[in-house]
């Protein structure tokens, strides 16, 4: 009888220690934070938006070494829609609804954003989207910190136009909503500046395209007729190693016709030739090569953190540590990581940025940064060729577009609208 009582004890507090341990865990995971990252680690796109993934992670564990937020460490939950644009919508749905984050960070294409979009609209939580994008969108849902047309593309074209007078414009891009809507703002931007119809040439490719053969030479041939001529390039992903690749095997000098990107930055250059590529351009908001105290100490904490000196900084991480920075501070001003009160907190909200200013939350959910032409160096890096003379605000809707114009943004208390008419005095779209 001894024997088992002694045996029940043990029993009994086994189980007691068991139930307390699995009651410690529940409260110490609702003791985090969670921050969704939401990026392709696998796919097409992998080659972009994995660095993404890394940075978000470098960005948490640096706030943890500070104290976290509101006195909790903060639990990143990383998935991977693997460059499958509706599984983008599954897996933000995964983050927000089984596993409890607070904001997302993510998306690299317009149409994973778009995936997403109606996602974080339902459910009410929030996304950081930290690529250039088309534009003709605000959400109270998202936060946009990479650029808008008027902070990339449009400056873009008047740089090639005024400064290196480009006369004839080849509009290459991949095929989907960001190069199709971009290009239908950059055709119109391009008429109203007299170019004529005949003088512009677009042409689409899918995701991964690889045979550039031909396209390269209809450029040429559409290059070789009197008029200087530039290529305005929105291909995006790994489709633009052969795409340059074979540009140098054609002689496409940057000299002849330079090629503007708005998706290559120092990350796609990483690990490829660059010889081929020396003088063409890539217009971003931020380049790895700024001067700039914060740039430095940025470039330092990451090689620290991937443990490698060898890898670079580009554009979207820029975004990322802007957006990633403004949501603390807004969850600092707010008191709260719940994302209704976020969503009127952040309006304002202004924090360093790389180039060595300040970028600041407007009211219609987009972020104001400089804006830069870069030329590609022989090691993979960019020289500023250009730049405005101070940070530019993010347009949500074209000035060019018939339609779009007329529309304005502002989340702010009494219009909170995404899409109000001021002809009409209507707001059309999203307005909670």
């Amino acid at each position: 009888m001894k024997t088992k009582a002694s045996k029940s004890a043990v029993i009994g507090t086994l189980s007691a220690l068991a139930l307390s341990v699995s009651m410690n865990v529940a409260v110490a995971a609702e003791d985090t934070i969670k921050v969704g990252i939401l990026h392709s680690l696998s796919g097409t796109m992998a080659i972009s938006e994995t660095t993404l993934k890394d940075t978000m992670l470098m960005l948490i564990e640096e706030q943890n070494k500070k104290g976290g937020l509101l006195g909790k460490q903060l639990e990143p939950v990383v998935v991977d829609p693997a460059s499958n644009w509706p599984l983008f919508a599954e897996k933000a749905r995964e983050l927000i609804e089984k596993n409890g984050v607070d904001a997302i960070f993510g998306a690299w294409t317009s149409v994973s954003r778009k995936s997403v979009l109606p996602v974080v609209e339902e459910l009410d939580s929030i996304m950081f989207y930290p690529v250039q994008y088309e534009g003709e969108e605000s959400s109270k849902n998202v936060f946009y910190t990479g650029a808008a047309p008027n902070q990339q593309a449009v400056p873009a074209v008047d740089y090639l136009m005024n400064d290196l007078g480009v006369e004839r414009w080849v509009l290459a891009g991949t095929d989907y909503v960001y190069p199709r809507t971009t290009n239908k703002i950059l055709e119109a931007y391009l008429k109203s500046k007299g170019v004529a119809a005949e003088d512009i040439m677009i042409n689409y490719t899918p995701f991964g395209h690889s045979d550039w053969q031909s396209i390269v030479s209809d450029i040429k041939k559409f290059g070789a007729e009197g008029k200087k001529t530039a290529v305005v390039s929105t291909i995006n992903g790994d489709a633009n190693v052969p795409f340059y690749k074979e540009l140098g095997s054609q002689g496409v000098d940057a000299d002849d016709i330079p090629v503007v990107a708005f998706s290559v930055g120092e990350e796609e250059l990483s690990g490829i030739d660059t010889a081929p590529l020396v003088g063409h351009l890539a217009a971003w908001n931020y380049f790895m090569s700024v001067d700039s105290e914060t740039n430095d100490s940025f470039i330092d904490s990451w090689h620290a953190y991937t443990q490698d000196d060898k890898r670079v900084s580009n554009d979207p991480m820029e975004a990322h540590y802007i957006g990633f920075n403004m949501w603390v501070e807004a969850v600092k001003k707010a008191g709260t990581t719940d994302p209704a009160a976020v969503q009127q907190s952040i309006i304002g909200v202004a924090v360093p940025n790389l180039t060595g200013g300040y970028s600041t939350m407007m009211p219609n959910h987009h972020i104001t940064k400089p804006v830069m032409i870069g030329e590609i160096q022989d090691d993979g890096q960019f020289e500023v060729v250009w730049e405005t003379s101070g940070n530019v605000a993010g347009d949500a809707w074209s000035d060019y577009l018939e339609g779009s114009r007329d529309i304005i943004s502002d989340w702010r208390a009494p219009l909170s609208c995404g899409n109000y008419n001021t002809k009409t005095a209507k707001c059309s779209g999203q307005n909670f």
